[in-house]
């Protein structure tokens, strides 16, 4: 790794102390569990996109946001780049088939606002399909709104100082290489150029019926607890009355033999050659 880069992943960002940041991620995901029982028994549909800067911690808190959830009935979204015959369809209509159903939560990591950031800035859509879309988009919002889709936004900010420094993470890092495209390379040099898109959508987007909200996140462990208190604040849900359950104790073997082991492919235990636990439980 190069000098510059070590320099680069120095962070001047106080962060939420990891004891108490997991304490309060366990209760919160807890409450968003609970959110989704209620959600699933109310038929009520949820959609949440979360927009922001490169390396800004979208897929940080999608994750948390996900991770005790029934993937029955809550799902992530991300889309990759249109396809050719996508491109010749009304801009929208790409992400309308993806919205969420009766009972269901749907995460969109990023979102159709990708025509008013990386689409504008990097010259992907003409001027006008970009005006286009910030006069269609509070439009389409209110439709969806009206239709009873909750709809929630959120705008993941983060520093010039601490972006660069995330990417620099990512430079040898083999887990997150994948993340440090071209394009988030390029969004460094066109940094002020984000920022008026991003200044122009709010401009446009940013209404009462449909409002942005901005996650603050230079400290990714605030953020993640920030946004997820947020949501649960803006879905008014009740808490489900579950039923009581009882394990059953199993019954005795009878007549039942296991066949011999031989007979099955069982996968190379290389944990025991990690000096780990070696002992065999056969399920």
């Amino acid at each position: 790794m190069s000098k510059k880069n070590k320099k680069l992943k120095k962070s001047s960002v106080v962060r939420l102390d990891k004891r108490l940041y997991k304490a309060e991620l366990k209760r919160l995901q807890t409450e968003l569990v609970e959110l989704q029982q209620w959600v699933a028994s109310s038929g009520e549909r949820v959609l949440v996109l979360f927009e922001g800067r490169d390396a800004a911690g979208k897929g940080g808190a999608i994750k948390r946001v996900m991770e005790y959830l029934n993937p029955r009935h809550a799902r992530v979204v991300a889309l990759q780049k249109p396809s050719k015959k996508e491109r010749g369809q009304w801009y929208f209509q790409r992400y309308i088939e993806h919205l969420p159903t009766s009972g269901e939560i749907v995460l969109m990591d990023r979102s159709w606002y990708n025509r008013a950031g990386v689409e504008h800035v990097m010259g992907y859509c003409t001027e006008d399909e970009y005006r286009e879309f910030l006069r269609q988009v509070p439009i389409v919002e209110n439709l969806l709104i009206e239709d009873g889709i909750i709809l929630v936004k959120y705008w993941f900010s983060v520093s010039d100082r601490e972006q660069q420094a995330r990417f620099a993470s990512r430079v040898d890092d083999p887990l997150r290489r994948w993340k440090l495209s071209p394009t988030d390379l390029e969004s460094i040099l066109r940094w002020e150029d984000y920022s008026r898109a991003k200044d122009a959508m709010f401009a446009a987007t940013d209404t009462e019926e449909s409002p942005w909200w901005v996650v603050e996140s230079d400290d990714k462990r605030s953020a993640r607890l920030n946004v997820i208190s947020h949501l649960l604040s803006r879905i008014p849900h009740g808490r489900l009355e579950l039923d009581e359950v009882s394990i059953p104790d199993r019954p005795k073997a009878r007549d039942y033999e296991r066949p011999p082991a031989d007979q099955f492919n069982y996968v190379p235990d290389i944990a025991a050659e990690l000096g780990g636990d070696t002992s065999k439980k056969k399920a």
